[in-house]
């Protein structure tokens, strides 16, 4: 088959539907959150509710129009962020100029014009206008009101003021601080505290510190030409007072309890850093002493030993590690250590990055990924998130496996780490790598195990199986039915891949595919997910999963893994994998055992590289990607047949999502066959 096209398909425009077609579903989900929670978390729920209400009705009688308390502003808080040495100043510029045009990249909607200063409160992708309305009671989930969120809040973190900043920081050219005092003014007006739908989610704030304080230090600090004259003094204390109310904010209202995933990590970090960098007021010591607390408990709870995020998804194990390293490196540079432990569970995170990033850089999509980043302080389409903290890891830890595997130094690293005496040397005298990468190959409480030869050489073989759990606390919101899923890459090219994400909030097919069993390289049942959807970040039954058998030398490795999502049919379904990689013959063997009674119609799915060639040979497929080809042979059974689906819609299949908000059509093999009874399938791969 010819290649499939690499352009990427933008979202549809958001459709309005009936008000009234809606309400069972929102009952629904209300309904199915409700099954998620403890009876502890029902009575939190109903207390903060209470709570909230009557915040309303404080707030809509009394706005927040005061200052914050009296500050101290003697206090001198050291900088951990500066002009490091060796920046390129032209593309910080030219991103610069812009954003002072007015023109943003946003997800899939790139060099979009949003104004200079954007509306705020007005959803770019759509153009739904959210309402001004009582922040924490508005449903930011209901597209019909807020339009995509995820495009809303995405400007409103503030990641561009960092730019601007960095842009001044390299050139004194004062441009840039008029734009970042016209774009927080204007914010300030359009966005009152507490009021719309930039105050509907304490994450949302806790970027917005995080990012301020950057922009803060880069522009010079408490003394910054911004704040200069009659004029200057006064933006300042407006900053200031809103500063105070964004941690105020943030402290009063943590996720707890079933929410107590990535973002309660995310406004612990961000009220750390904010106490840290504006230490004037007497709250501020309180707020970090809390926040610290939360980081180094979250950092052991949300992150398994081995350096398995637990929310089972890459994308936010990339997520955390810099809401982890941003309050480390705040807290350095101002005298505030964090635990042995807690520095011990970044680098087995680390690891965990450098283990399953292949010899070409790929690192597999497992789980939600939404592009979602802390800061954006490197320029450039060639900078690679997960490089970057590899770098910055291999200086912290003084790792020169994950050198290796960064490969060179990075700007983000470089701003990092500016305060530090001379990074760019720090980073050339770590010493030469071992020969034998991954750093590991099994990683028992996230349930990955890899699989392969030739680690790190041009004939890389490196096969990732998963058995791991479905996601994190009650809801695992963020991860997907994929268990005994497994990918393949070889030479550094992608073969056999995760397919991704695509959506969030909106598109709710699609959202449905891209999370399923189906949109996974396993087996499906019956058309049915191994675990039960209850809405876009829920999952009800959760299939548990779990290696049974690891085995490595040097002829071969073995894994060999269970699931039981389909134990609930009606006649239960027990499937297990054995995948056995003879590193001598470039071999690998998939026997799928599926222990059953009845009959049940079975579908083996192989979803491959967009960059990827297949062609039908009798009952095999060759695979083939510029020189590398693999050869796939699929199981033999009785009435079986194979369907090669690429970018089809009914059904939805043959699909890729490479970054939030974008698809493009992939080649999947869907070998499908009815049987009875206790059946092994045995499918075969051949690397050249």
């Amino acid at each position: 088959m010819p290649e499939a096209s690499a352009a990427t398909v933008p979202a549809a425009p958001a459709r309005t539907r009936d008000v009234a077609a809606d309400w069972p579903a929102s009952l629904r989900w209300r309904l199915n959150r409700l099954r998620c929670m403890t009876a502890a978390e029902i009575f939190h729920r109903l207390g903060r509710l209470a709570t909230i209400q009557f915040e309303r009705l404080i707030c809509l009688s009394l706005p927040w129009t005061t200052t914050a308390p009296a500050a101290e502003l003697t206090l001198t808080p050291a900088a951990w962020i500066q002009l490091p040495r060796g920046i390129s100043a032209a593309p910080y510029l030219a991103a610069a100029e812009r954003l002072v045009l007015g023109k943003f990249d946003i997800f899939a909607h790139k060099d979009i014009v949003l104004g200079s200063p954007p509306r705020w409160n007005r959803d770019p992708k759509t153009g739904i206008e959210a309402p001004l309305s009582f922040g924490k009671l508005l449903d930011y989930r209901d597209p019909r009101l807020v339009g995509d969120i995820k495009y809303l809040w995405e400007p409103n973190r503030h990641l561009h003021l960092v730019t601007l900043a960095q842009a001044y920081a390299l050139s004194s050219d004062s441009r840039y601080l008029d734009v970042i005092k016209l774009h927080l003014q204007s914010w300030f007006v359009a966005c009152p505290t507490g009021m719309g739908p930039n105050w509907s989610s304490a994450l949302e704030p806790a970027l917005r510190l995080i990012n301020w304080s950057l922009t803060w230090q880069l522009v010079g600090g408490f003394d910054s030409p911004l704040f200069h004259g009659s004029s200057g003094k006064q933006f300042r204390q407006c900053w200031l007072d809103s500063i105070y109310r964004h941690a105020q904010f943030v402290g009063g209202y943590f996720s707890l309890y079933s929410s107590a995933n990535n973002h309660l990590i995310g406004e612990a970090a961000g009220l750390f850093i904010a106490a840290l960098t504006w230490p004037y007021w007497r709250q501020s010591q309180e707020w970090r002493n809390v926040a610290q607390e939360i980081l180094e408990r979250e950092a052991l709870l949300q992150n398994a030993p081995d350096g398995v995020n637990r929310e089972q998804a890459v994308s936010y194990q990339q997520f955390e590690l810099d809401l982890l390293l941003l309050p480390l490196l705040a807290g350095r540079a101002n005298g505030v250590e964090f635990s042995a432990v807690y520095h011990e569970r970044i680098e087995a995170m680390l690891e965990y990055v450098a283990s399953i990033m292949d010899v070409g850089g790929n690192v597999p999509m497992f789980g939600d990924a939404d592009d979602g980043a802390v800061v954006n302080l490197a320029q450039g389409s060639h900078f690679c998130r997960y490089r970057s903290l590899l770098a910055t890891g291999a200086i912290l830890f003084k790792r020169c496996d994950f050198k290796a595997k960064a490969r060179e130094l990075d700007d983000k690293s470089r701003w990092l780490l500016s305060t530090d005496a001379d990074t760019e040397t720090l980073f050339a005298r770590l010493p030469a790598a071992p020969a034998r990468l991954p750093v590991r190959q099994a990683f028992p409480d996230g349930g990955y195990y890899i699989l392969g030869s030739h680690f790190e050489e041009s004939d890389e073989i490196r096969l990732i199986a998963d058995a791991g759990p479905l996601g994190y606390q009650g809801i695992a919101a963020h991860g997907h039915a994929d268990a005994l899923s497994f990918t393949l890459s070889v030479g550094g090219m992608e073969f056999l891949v995760d397919p991704g994400t695509y959506a969030y909030h909106t598109e709710g097919p699609w959202r449905d595919w891209f999370r399923g069993t189906a949109a996974h390289n396993t087996i499906r049942i019956d058309g049915r997910d191994q675990s039960e959807s209850g809405g876009n970040f829920m999952w009800l039954d959760k299939a548990a999963a779990d290696c049974r058998l690891w085995r490595c030398s040097a002829e071969q490795d073995v894994f060999e893994g269970w699931h039981d999502g389909y134990m609930r049919l009606a006649d239960p379904v027990m499937h297990s994998r054995r995948i056995t990689l003879d590193k001598r013959r470039r071999r690998i063997v998939i026997e799928d055992v599926l222990r059953m009674a009845g009959h049940h119609d079975v579908e083996l799915l192989f979803h491959c590289s967009e960059q990827c060639q297949l062609d039908a040979m009798g009952n095999d497929y060759s695979i083939a990607r510029q020189n590398q080809t693999i050869l796939l042979k699929l199981p033999k059974a009785q009435g079986a047949c194979c369907d090669l689906l690429c970018g089809s819609v009914a059904p939805i299949a043959g699909w890729i999502s490479r970054s939030f908000d974008t698809r493009q059509p992939a080649p999947t093999l869907r070998w499908r066959a009815r049987l009875q009874g206790t059946s092994v399938l045995r499918s075969e791969i051949v690397c050249n």
